[in-house]
């Protein structure tokens, strides 16, 4: 039912229901235009069309800043700022409730789907593929505005306005993060819209050369970067706010944006075979369709209340819509796929399994198998209520680990040789002559490794493989420099590729932190007297020194200060007053290079005379974050790189489609 607001009940909420139907209609307008335009192959038709999204953003942006202001004027006739907000919200915490919630979460991502509608609409080729890649995207359009319409409208109003709002969950509000890492999750959901617009229009129009995929390249790795970006973001969120030392901990919600960052990056490395060889078209065409559909199962995860997890949403009526949307888009791509079967043979002759070919598509089942194993994982407990109407059934992080070690572990040797072996065939002595210096220094660093008392053989493992990258990535450079004379002039001759081998050296820093800080984190915990004597605790000396409590307008803190072998440390605990009686930790780190130092409070006396402390030592942690930002910094580079065109792209690809 629409939630059709009175004027005199909310102005505001009332300016924002409107702006939300005009963009509704805008987009339905749109995407019979854009129909129209592609069946009858009339440009003036399509020209109309792409103007609609032009007035979709405009519309879905000033709803989107009626709601940004409601939250700071604190119009709590807003049912969702009164739901949502309070007076006393610290301003940086008024503006992250925009999507701190359901239906906010919703309006922001309707939001940055029309911006991405909108910029495509500014930089669409004249082509056949123009009408349907511009309908695709308003058919997306149509069901998230469609939603933020009706189901989860952010602007109905309340039977009758209260003096104060009941607050932002504590949790999003205990840590600055919350104003980045759902931005930047949503940036790279919405981002693969881009990319499955395009792969329809292709399947659609038959034009399936490789002209769609080198099209589409750069809004991928786009969408890629703002997706590992956003998944290391909440990784950061989770151990600077929950108080436990950790950073993933395979929960559901964590899966769900892990999945299509699997598919996106099988994507991004199978496309270059077909640029480069005008194979693994089937295979891309089904990548982008599943990646794009995982956005939304994890979307309807998030917010069905159908899975446990400190990331989710409470349930609500959106889950069954999301879960209609996600069975739309995985029949539409499989029929059109399997209609255009025919068209998506691979053109060249099948490569051998030794060969550069053949190391991206071993490369490609891993990654499969791998985002199928995590999509077990996480619907196994919901299919066993389903089944049994048991909810006592969780998967935890040893079933996850089980496959997780030993197919990163095969990714990153596939990383190291692939490059260095010839496309089409690679005979033995190839093989051994670029595998025989990767192997020795692997060994020779793992050896040193256990010289200097590392454990463990997934630990040994990673510390090989890193070595075996590094080695690679260097006689891949060198290789090129010898060939062009000149080092500078090879990176600049090609910032395409050496993007990716700096992106391929940040994941070799992140594997590095993220086996260490595993296999190696050690914690203890102590009760700690105001003004005793220092306490041993995993060879530290640990003194409580100060405790004091902290008012603030949203709440109160109580904070203690603790010497640490000598250096301050002040770990909090936080209250809030929509939340009273549970405090949340907001620890104390001190990064470095080799580990970091986590101080969190757990516990505190009623007399303010002691508190309980757990302090964590997790060597390499900070690797995780250089790593994602060496992994940012490499898809920059791609990305300012010139464009390729594609090997095989035809005229007729700009012509309108005759079938």
């Amino acid at each position: 039912m629409l939630n059709l607001i009175s004027f005199t009940s909310s102005p505001l909420g009332a300016l924002g229901q409107l702006s939300l139907l005009a963009a509704l209609a805008f987009a339905l307008a749109g995407l019979g235009l854009a129909g129209v335009g592609g069946w009858r192959a009339d440009a003036r038709v399509t020209e109309a069309a792409r103007r609609a999204t032009w007035a979709v953003f405009a519309l879905v942006t000033l709803a989107s800043m009626i709601l940004m202001i409601a939250l700071l004027r604190d119009d709590f006739s807003v049912r969702y700022v009164a739901e949502h907000s309070m007076r006393a919200s610290p301003l940086w915490v008024k503006i992250t409730s925009l999507w701190g919630a359901l239906e906010g979460s919703v309006l922001l991502w309707a939001w940055l789907l029309a911006g991405y509608t909108f910029i495509l609409s500014l930089t669409l080729r004249r082509d056949a593929l123009r009408p349907w890649a511009l309908g695709t995207m308003f058919v997306s359009l149509l069901f998230f505005v469609g939603v933020c319409a009706t189901v989860a409208s952010p602007f109905t109003p309340v039977a009758s306005v209260l003096a104060d709002g009941r607050g932002p969950n504590p949790a999003l509000q205990n840590h600055w993060m919350m104003a980045v890492h759902p931005v930047l999750l949503y940036l790279g959901f919405v981002g693969l819209s881009v990319p499955f617009a395009y792969a329809v229009a292709a399947l659609v129009t038959g034009r399936l050369s490789d002209h769609w995929v080198a099209v589409t390249r750069r809004w991928t790795l786009v969408a890629w970067t703002f997706l590992t970006a956003a998944i290391v973001a909440g990784g950061w969120w989770s151990y600077e706010t929950l108080g436990w030392g950790g950073y993933w901990a395979w929960d559901p919600v964590e899966n769900a944006s892990f999945i299509p960052w699997l598919l996106t990056t099988a994507f991004l490395h199978s496309v270059q075979i077909q640029e480069k060889r005008g194979l693994m078209r089937s295979w891309n065409v089904w990548l982008i369709v599943l990646a794009y559909s995982s956005t939304v199962l994890g979307t309807f995860l998030n917010r069905s209340g159908i899975v446990q997890s400190v990331h989710a949403f409470a349930g609500g009526p959106v889950g069954p819509v999301f879960l209609g949307f996600l069975a739309l888009l995985l029949v539409s791509g499989i029929a059109l796929a399997a209609w255009r079967a025919p068209k998506l043979r691979d053109e060249a002759e099948v490569p051998g399994p030794v060969s550069r070919e053949g190391a991206f598509l071993a490369g490609n089942w891993i990654f499969l198998v791998f985002a199928f194993m995590v999509l077990l994982g996480t619907l196994f407990p919901t299919f066993v209520e389903a089944v049994q109407g048991r909810r006592d059934a969780s998967v935890g992080p040893a079933f996850y680990n089980a496959f997780a070690i030993p197919l990163g572990l095969g990714l990153l040797l596939l990383m190291g040789v692939g490059p260095l072996l010839p496309w089409r065939r690679a005979d033995g002595q190839s093989l051994l002559r670029a595998l025989r210096p990767l192997v020795l220094v692997g060994v020779g660093a793992a050896a040193l490794a256990a010289l200097l008392g590392v454990r463990g053989w997934g630990v040994l493992a990673t510390v090989a493989l890193a070595a075996y990258n590094v080695l690679g990535l260097i006689l891949l450079t060198a290789r090129a420099a010898r060939q062009s004379g000149s080092l500078s002039r090879t990176l600049g001759a090609n910032p395409r590729r050496y993007g990716a081998y700096t992106a391929h050296l940040g994941l070799v820093v992140l594997a590095l932190g993220v086996a260490f800080s595993s296999a190696y984190r050690a914690e203890a915990q102590a009760t700690l007297n105001l003004g005793a004597a220092p306490t041993a605790l995993l060879h530290e000396q640990v003194q409580l020194q100060n405790l004091r409590l902290d008012e603030r307008p949203d709440g109160q803190s109580t904070v203690a200060t603790v010497l640490i072998d000598g250096r301050r440390y002040e770990a909090r605990l936080n209250n809030y007053r929509q939340a009273p009686g549970t405090p949340f930790a907001a620890p104390a780190v001190r990064y470095g290079a080799l580990g970091d130092t986590y101080l969190v409070m757990t516990a505190v006396g009623e007399g303010g005379q002691w508190a309980s402390v757990k302090l964590i030592e997790s060597p390499l942690v900070s690797w995780i974050w250089w790593g994602t930002l060496i992994i940012c910094l490499g898809a920059g580079l791609t990305l300012v790189s010139p464009a390729r065109p594609a090997l095989r792209a035809v005229r007729a690809d700009l012509a309108p489609a005759t079938d």
